[in-house]
Formats: C-alpha cells, sequence, structure tokens
C-alpha cells in the first residue's frame, strides 16, 4: 500500500490517479487472491461499485487502518 501510495509504481494507480483504498478481501493463498483479482477484473464497473457499496459504502479509504502496520511500509 505504501507504493501505491507514493506513487512509486508504474501502472494503473498512477496513470488514472488512484490514491484510496475502499475495498480489499482477506486470504490465506496467494493463489485464491490472485485468481480472485482476475475475476473482479473482468467484471463490469456497476459490478464493482456494487461490491464496494456492500462493504463501504461511503467510500472511506480503507488504508487507514493499517496505517501502524508493517502493510504500509518496510
Amino acid at each position: 500500500m505504501y507504493e501505491h501510495k507514493k506513487k512509486l509504481l508504474k501502472g494503473f494507480t498512477p496513470k488514472y490517479n488512484i490514491n484510496k483504498l475502499v475495498y480489499f478481501e482477506e486470504t490465506q493463498e496467494v493463489n485464491a487472491a490472485i485468481m480472485r483479482e482476475k475475476e473482479i477484473k473482468k467484471w463490469r464497473r456497476e459490478k464493482k461499485d456494487s461490491l464496494v457499496n456492500g462493504e463501504n459504502p461511503q467510500w472511506k479509504d480503507l488504508s487507514l487502518e493499517f496505517q501502524d502496520s508493517s502493510l504500509c511500509s518496510k
């Protein structure tokens, strides 16, 4: 998340000025996470919006939950 916030990664995030984490899922399996990400990426925008609205109707930045976590910086 740190790299995304600081725009250190090339690609979608800096190109479209993405700066908030509004949805995430936890899993113990890396392959399951990758498969789920690919599944969601195939969805239309409306379906993605519905997924976020169901869990985070105000679209709050959820990365703040990890502010003191090792997930935020190295």
